[in-house]
């Protein structure tokens, strides 16, 4: 028996399972299992409201949890699937509450990893699956995350190797007239408007779906974190050195002074790869023990705006 046809098994039996996904390693159950899916949010500390999204196996699935299925969702489906795109539709009646957070809609996505694929469709259903981490800390990216933060609680981890985007999937809401994107991911709003036909508004409205990653604390690390603009940096590390704190940075460049108490590693230029090492390096921060986490705030540019969205939260934590 492979390791995936084992997987696929304890889901079936209601376990977890934990399996790479080209943006981040998923915590799965099977999403038609109330007592499995019970299962996430005890093992993450998740809020009972906070919806799920539900991992296909391709999108010939999505008329099995999904209703009013609009033609804009099969010519997504058709342009970014498999890809870190999640698509909010109405729900199915036969959804679990639990999976959607007792929302009338369900996340959807059919995830780009060769191991999340044949794992969905040696299972043949939807696998509910949100970061494995704990609920609000920094997203895994490697199977060794994983197991730092849930192998108490996890029946087997896949491990895929590093993920290839590093950050979730961009969220689209399609339930209402409009198009909405809920949550930006690295599939941008100027990819989404070449198969739309117009560009996606951003951000929720009062009637808008609750989505995962949306809170405004959340991808935290345990050590204080504070942004930064690169013009401030050096002034704001010359603070907390002053104050006698200990430092690590993530910024472009490399830091000048030799002193002890500051730790500096190098940020990549552009917003692909920074994206790619973004919770690998603050996992590696968070480890130094030091007192403060600096990061140079990215560029206000439309290419950055999924970078800074999981860095403005990762600071909320530290207000």
């Amino acid at each position: 028996m492979t390791e995936v046809m084992r997987a696929a098994d304890l889901l079936r039996a209601g376990d977890l399972v934990a399996f790479p996904t080209e943006t981040v390693y998923g915590l799965g159950a099977d999403a038609s299992n109330p007592q499995a899916v019970a299962r996430i949010f005890a093992a993450k500390g998740r809020p009972a409201d906070h919806p799920l999204i539900v991992h296909l196996p391709d999108a010939s699935h999505l008329v099995r949890w999904a209703v009013d299925i609009p033609p804009a969702a099969h010519r997504l489906a058709t342009a970014f699937w498999p890809g870190p795109l999640t698509l909010i539709l109405k729900r199915q009646a036969s959804v679990l509450d639990a999976v959607t957070g007792g929302q009338d809609t369900v996340g959807l996505r059919v995830p780009n990893h060769p191991l999340a694929l044949q794992l969905l469709r040696e299972f043949d259903s939807g696998v509910a699956a949100p970061s494995a981490n704990r609920f609000g800390r920094i997203s895994p990216t490697t199977a060794e995350h994983v197991r730092a933060e849930l192998d108490d609680t996890v029946a087997l981890i896949l491990d895929g190797g590093p993920c290839a985007v590093g950050i979730e999937s961009t969220i689209l809401d399609l339930s209402q007239a409009t198009a909405r994107i809920l949550r930006p991911g690295m599939l941008d709003a100027k990819s989404l408007a070449a198969v739309l036909g117009y560009s996606p508004e951003f951000g929720g409205t009062q009637n808008a779906p609750r989505v995962s990653g949306s809170l405004e604390t959340h991808y935290a690390p345990q050590t204080p974190l504070r942004l930064a603009a690169a013009d401030d940096l050096a002034e704001a590390v010359r603070k907390a050195r002053g104050n006698g704190l200990r430092v690590a940075v993530l910024a472009a460049g490399q830091a000048a002074s030799g002193d002890e108490r500051l730790t500096w590693r190098t940020a990549a230029a552009d917003p692909e790869h920074f994206a790619h090492d973004l919770y690998a390096r603050l996992r590696e921060l968070d480890a130094l023990g030091v007192d403060l986490i600096l990061v140079a705030a990215p560029p206000g540019d439309e290419c950055w705006r999924a970078v800074a969205d999981r860095l403005n939260r990762a600071a909320a934590g530290s207000k």
